[in-house]
């Protein structure tokens, strides 16, 4: 059975929800993969939520109530996403809140239980990982950076926020020190970074502006992402790409991209898992599952199948 869907703000095409149990989406899962000479990652924010990484509620809460206190509970002081929004009245006050959600967000996150095991998916296979998550999972997972291409920055890096040089700044240590040093929501004004060429502002290193800076780093790994799948298009053998828990903030980086593969190469093929939005291509279907299920269980479910 197939339920035929259209999403909104997503290309003219026919999208289709597929229907069949479970266990067989699980088992046609674990085939493509196991098949696959080539495997690729693309990673969203749903496969932290799926891991355990918290960023409302009484998580949100318990971690930033000094916030909340000093600037209420209005739209903004909601969630960690929410609240890297609000307009904060100065740099102390804006580096009190960021190097908290630096340290809660990345730093000091470990939910890297299910990232072991959607690595142990691609064993005694080349793979690479295409990320727009900002956590460090995967690398703290045991992956190397080496195959890994963050395209949308992380908590661990500064910049100029005006971007005025092709340089980032590793902030793990001075976020450390803001946490320990932060009262009433500010961090001292002495530990306020500054711009070491132009002498203005910095911010955290995510592409929230036209002022990201995409830095040596950034462009090596770029370049290691396109000679995979160079290497791997090239090779004529099987391609599999997983995509996990992307959704339609940024789909053109991971979700179109990884639809037009399939699309066009016929050597490759898409496990697409998200609770909510994993719908496939209904011209690409023999090729692609779509598992509107929990990594939580649907990860370790398709493991467990390769390895019977």
């Amino acid at each position: 059975m197939r339920v035929r869907t259209f999403m909104s703000g997503v290309p003219a095409r026919d999208y289709i929800f597929q229907t069949e149990p479970y266990e067989e989406q699980i088992k046609k899962a674990a085939k493509l993969i196991r098949e696959a000479d080539y495997i690729l990652f693309g990673l969203g924010a749903g496969i932290s939520t799926a891991a355990g990484a918290q960023y409302g509620g009484d998580f949100f809460k318990g971690n930033f109530g000094e916030f909340i206190e000093k600037y209420g509970a209005g739209p903004y002081m909601q969630d960690m996403y929410s609240a890297g929004f609000y307009p904060y009245p100065d740099e102390e006050s804006y580096w009190g809140y960021w190097s908290r959600q630096a340290m809660v967000g990345g730093i000091e996150l470990d939910v890297t239980g299910l990232y072991r095991q959607l690595i142990a998916l691609a064993q005694g296979k080349k793979s690479f990982c295409l990320s727009t998550n900002a956590d460090g999972q995967m690398e703290k997972a045991g992956y190397s950076t080496e195959q890994i291409f963050c395209t949308q920055g992380d908590y661990f890096h500064i910049q100029c926020a005006k971007g005025c040089h092709a340089k980032t700044y590793d902030a793990v240590a001075r976020f450390r020190q803001m946490d320990q040093a932060r009262r009433d929501c500010k961090v001292p004004f002495y530990m306020v970074p500054k711009c070491p060429v132009c002498g203005g502002k910095m911010n955290m290193n995510l592409r929230i502006d036209q002022y990201f800076v995409e830095d040596e780093a950034w462009y090596d790994a770029d370049e290691r992402f396109q000679k995979f799948l160079r290497e791997a298009l090239k090779s004529g053998k099987n391609f599999c790409l997983i995509d996990c828990g992307t959704g339609f903030n940024t789909p053109m980086i991971i979700r179109f991209l990884f639809e037009k593969m399939v699309r066009e190469h016929g050597q490759c093929a898409m496990v697409r898992l998200n609770l909510n939005e994993a719908v496939v291509q209904e011209s690409c279907e023999e090729r692609e599952v779509g598992i509107n299920a929990d990594m939580a269980k649907s990860i370790p479910d398709i493991l467990e199948t390769m390895n019977l």
